[in-house]
């Protein structure tokens, strides 16, 4: 049974979807982008604090279905500046794992709305 996931410390969506859904123990997540979930204003101007910002909204999103980064199989992620931004965004993106756990992962270069980078990932638990 498909299960909706809303997460109060992340972001409330900005149209029809969810933050994230789960289907037999994996959840999946929207793009989520840059943006404070109490304010609702994009956070920081550069690609260090947006991604930081993405990465502590995915993280609440998983914690709301009991997952922590660890759980994560796969990311997607689309960057604004690609060229200019890879180095910068994948130092931050990689402080959120381990080695061991470091999940597969996409990244595009994309036409982004005001922000500089969007992320969504695929995690498991255990069934």
């Amino acid at each position: 049974m498909k299960k909706r996931i809303n997460a109060t410390d992340a972001p409330q969506p900005r149209g029809a979807y969810s933050q994230g859904v789960v289907w037999n123990n994996i959840l999946f997540t929207a793009g989520i982008g840059p943006v404070d979930p109490v304010t609702n204003a994009i956070v920081g101007t550069t690609i260090i604090e947006q991604t930081h910002q993405v990465m502590k909204n995915l993280g609440a999103i998983l914690q709301a279905n009991n997952m922590n980064y660890d759980h994560v199989l796969k990311a997607t992620v689309h960057l604004a500046r690609l060229q200019d931004d890879f180095a910068a965004f994948n130092d931050v993106y990689k402080s959120y794992f381990s080695d061991a756990t470091l999940p597969v992962r996409t990244t595009v270069g994309s036409v982004l709305n005001g922000i500089l980078v969007e992320i969504d990932f695929v995690a498991a638990g255990q069934p």
